[in-house]
């Protein structure tokens, strides 16, 4: 049995995992058995659905979704996504905003563990290896619906899912809601230096001081981005002594080498300065609060920003004057008052 869960608690139920199937997280889409008016691709976008009313293209009204044809003769159409990182699923979302007259009416979620299959072999019609995760479940008009997974589906990493929809019509958006598994450690040779903090490998950023343009979430996730839109942002502050902060649980505790805060498309409304803090493993909360007495510094003092600039904060930048051999566990980034930031990244050896 899956457990619906209610549109009002949707964000707060996840709030501590990561959406996998996301374009930004390197998903994407392998195959699909229709997608006339609108491609398949669109589900994967991590920004809300938008609508655009009486905005038509050559193949009709134009919607930000996966939308197929009328009268589809099998029981329903299907898509094949690849996700950017071997996961494990605590939750399915299935967005129809904007789908009214034309929604999917039910949707089901297969999922597989198959690493080394090849693209050609996922997409075919006639691959086993599938799974149930989400059993087939009813969809309303325009709205946001999500489902907890049983717990043998929340504890199975997966590496490829299939969504179907009955019999046809539009999803917007089809979040999965879990969090990544890093890969092994090479086998018989020194640990590597590796961003400990990537959403790639399970990072995930658990709180935030304020998210008024974008979420903090964005800080972790691979690239350098496309634009400010896929950084995150702060609301302008006005009193003294005023920084936000944002908090990130690391997928792999370590030691820290490097600091990497970037603020690439951030040129009006980059940070003055940043600080870094961190957790070593096993001291504080699994979801410390920002004024945790357990955090301690990582860098040394707050450090000056640029603006459009990746900064790489190493040796004496530290609080310990070269690597810190310390393992950590949670870090905190803190913008000087406010701002945006593209990407931050802790780089370091895996414990």
């Amino acid at each position: 049995m899956v457990e619906q869960v209610p549109f009002a608690d949707i964000d707060k139920v996840f709030a501590h995992t990561t959406n996998l199937a996301n374009c930004n997280l390197n998903s994407k889409v392998l195959a699909t058995s229709d997608e006339w008016f609108a491609e398949a691709s669109n589900l994967l976008t991590p920004t809300p659905a938008i609508s655009r009313p009486g905005v038509f293209v050559h193949t009709g009204a134009w919607y930000d979704g996966w939308e197929t044809r009328r009268h589809n003769p099998q029981s329903y159409d299907w898509v094949v996504i690849k996700l950017g990182a071997t996961g494990v699923i605590q939750g399915v979302e299935v967005d129809t905003a904007h789908f009214k007259g034309n929604y999917g009416e039910k949707a089901e979620l297969w999922a597989t563990y198959a690493p080394n299959g090849s693209d050609a072999e996922l997409s075919d019609p006639s691959y086993s290896g599938w799974k149930t995760v989400l059993p087939i479940v009813p969809c309303g008009p325009s709205q946001r619906q999500a489902w907890k997974t049983p717990h043998e589906a929340n504890s199975t990493p997966y590496t490829h899912v299939r969504l179907h929809m009955y019999p046809d019509g539009g999803f917007a958006r089809l979040r999965l809601y879990g969090h990544a598994i890093a890969p092994p450690a090479p086998a018989n040779q020194a640990a590597p230096i590796e961003e400990l903090s990537s959403a790639l490998f399970g990072g995930i950023v658990l709180s935030a001081s304020d998210q008024h343009y974008t979420p903090a979430s964005n800080i972790i996730l691979p690239g350098r981005g496309k634009n400010m839109g896929d950084g995150w942002e702060t609301a302008r502050s006005r009193g003294a002594n005023h920084v936000d902060w944002a908090i990130a649980k690391l997928g792999l505790p370590g030691t820290v080498a490097q600091v990497i805060v970037d603020t690439k498309d951030f040129r009006g409304n980059f940070p003055r300065a940043v600080s870094v803090h961190g957790i070593l493993a096993g001291t504080g909360d699994n979801v410390p609060s920002a004024d945790s007495p357990a955090w301690v510094e990582i860098l040394k003092g707050d450090k000056p920003t640029k603006a459009d600039t990746e900064h790489i904060f190493e040796g004496a930048d530290l609080a310990a004057g070269r690597e810190d051999t310390r393992v950590f566990s949670h870090v905190k980034l803190t913008l000087v008052p406010d701002g945006g930031v593209k990407r931050f990244r802790i780089m370091g050896r895996r414990a």
